[in-house]
């Protein structure tokens, strides 16, 4: 395909070399100053009117007249598109991805394919945190990426943890607003956390890694990412296999102690967009090691536990990791908003030799991403430029609406099926059909425990305990009494600690108030 079709941040990725410059983020204007030579055009309204001068002094003159005013008044109550409801503050760049060995055998998906290098982009966010939160919050870690296939596009959306919070997806309105801001004081309450926490303890297989030191990644850089999902996939020979995919941090996975994250937030809210946009800029491309966890239907049928379960890992004793490929982001984004911020992930972009998740919180989230997107962005949010595929061009029969709908597929037929030479489907003699299964309720304490006693040590235990109290402790005291019950199924000296150290806690407050 030659470079001048695809379309402009494909373009500038492909290349635009990075920007000598220590501080590329803190540098942007001045690097485009360096990089053109005086003003770039005269200035135009939207529809392209030359703008002269006078017209950008308004003092002492009709209002309704000047054209410039009226864009510019008009457009500026209109440049913010609805927030994601979760995953509202992230960050996001461009690259590529690349087959380091051959599964082949497992899946036929062409992306996967010895020696294929695929473009793709990711975005990394904090599930609660609202747009204007801090970067060192303390929150589950959204990794998404968007593999930009000949096939079409495929999407990954999982977490910086390798497990989910709930197994019903019915429970996903609850466990959203438990975490938002109370209705009535407008502020988050610990109150309504751990309400939902103690009333749904399969959560609390990924609080515990909430809590623990990996609550708060040390940048985008150092966080790993998990496909959550136990995916199904075939192969040219028409086997099911199924897989989890990990991808891990080449510099290593960092994190944040609490205490310094509160410091960070004081002065630099932005901490790991920053930290990401300069490392690109100045050439310190970031990378990950892209591995899967590979089971058979045998595997499937003889396993002790629901391999299916998203609030369950999968052992890597018993399943271990098989590396595959490896994913490079090099260009940062030349506008935030058209290439990020209106960036749209669906797990229902998949490819061929990919079928997707058969656990019910998959089935859910088809759904809920594709109205989550139909909400911000419009109907035809896959005809902004960074969510169309790149390697060929899409023919849906899907016409009309609101923008941007480019050249809403010119004089072709809209409807099949029809007689006038429309779009056609393929035949596939061989397609993969997504199986069923049966999900009893989630029941995860033996994960937890194992996490407890065999994946931390004991300082990483002493900061577990001290950051569930910094939360527990402004809860009410039933809340607190249930928490601690669920402690105690996870392991007793975890809720030991807990009650010992809630305990100090109150005793502080008392003296203090003495």
């Amino acid at each position: 395909m030659l470079l001048k079709t695809l379309p402009l941040f494909m373009v500038i990725m492909a290349t635009r070399a990075a920007d000598e410059d220590d501080n590329p983020a803190v540098d942007q204007l001045v690097l485009f100053k360096n990089r053109t030579e005086g003003p770039i055009a005269i200035m135009t309204t939207a529809a392209g009117a030359p703008i002269e001068y006078q017209t950008t002094i308004t003092l002492n003159k009709r209002l309704l007249f000047n054209e410039f005013l009226m864009d510019s008044l008009t457009h500026v109550v209109r440049e913010r598109i609805p927030e994601r409801l979760v995953h509202a503050k992230g960050a996001g760049a461009f690259g590529y991805f690349e087959v380091t060995h051959d599964i082949s055998d497992i899946c036929r998906a062409k992306l996967f394919k010895m020696g294929e290098k695929t473009p793709i982009v990711a975005r990394f966010s904090l599930v609660v945190t609202e747009h204007g939160g801090s970067d060192t919050q303390r929150d589950i870690r959204g990794f998404a990426l968007k593999f930009y296939t000949e096939d079409g596009n495929f999407d990954i959306i999982g977490l910086n943890t390798p497990m989910f919070a709930f197994k019903d997806p019915i429970l996903f309105p609850t466990f959203v607003r438990s975490q938002k801001r109370n209705p009535a004081t407008d502020l988050h309450d610990p109150n309504m956390l751990w309400d939902y926490l103690t009333t749904n303890p399969e959560s609390f297989n990924l609080f515990l890694l909430y809590f623990s030191d990996r609550g708060i990644p040390d940048g985008y850089r150092h966080m790993p990412g998990f496909g959550i999902h136990t995916y199904q996939v075939v192969n040219n020979r028409s086997e099911n296999h199924f897989i989890r995919f990990h991808f891990l941090p080449d510099a290593g996975i960092k994190n944040i102690f609490s205490e310094e994250a509160r410091r960070l937030a004081g002065f630099d809210t932005d901490y790991s967009t920053r930290d990401l946009y300069n490392a690109i800029g100045t050439g310190n491309f970031p990378s990950w090691t892209a591995s899967i966890q590979v089971l058979t239907e045998s595997d499937i049928k003889n396993a002790s536990f629901d391999v299916f379960d998203v609030t369950k890992v999968l052992p890597q004793d018993k399943y271990p990791l098989k590396p595959f490929g490896r994913f490079v982001l090099n260009s940062n984004p030349v506008n935030y908003v058209a290439e990020i911020e209106q960036l749209a992930f669906n797990p229902a972009n998949l490819v061929d030799g990919i079928l997707g998740g058969p656990d019910k919180v998959f089935e859910a989230r088809r759904l809920a991403y594709r109205d989550a997107q139909y909400y911000r962005l419009g109907g035809n949010f896959l005809r902004i430029p960074v969510n169309c595929p790149l390697r060929h061009r899409a023919y849906p029969y899907n016409r009309d609406g609101v923008p941007p709908l480019n050249d809403n597929l010119g004089d072709i037929p809209n409807y099949y099926p029809n007689s006038f030479n429309g779009p056609v489907p393929y035949v596939d003699n061989n397609v993969g059909e997504l199986i069923e299964i049966y999900q009893d309720k989630a029941n995860n304490y033996d994960q937890s425990r194992e996490l407890y006693v065999n994946e931390l040590d004991a300082e990483e235990k002493k900061r577990l305990v001290e950051n569930i109290v910094y939360s527990l402790e402004n809860a009410t005291g039933f809340l607190q009494e249930r928490a601690i019950k669920i402690f105690k199924r996870i392991h007793p000296d975890l809720s030991e600690r807990v009650k010992q150290a809630l305990r100090n806690a109150t005793m502080n407050c008392q003296c203090g108030d003495n």
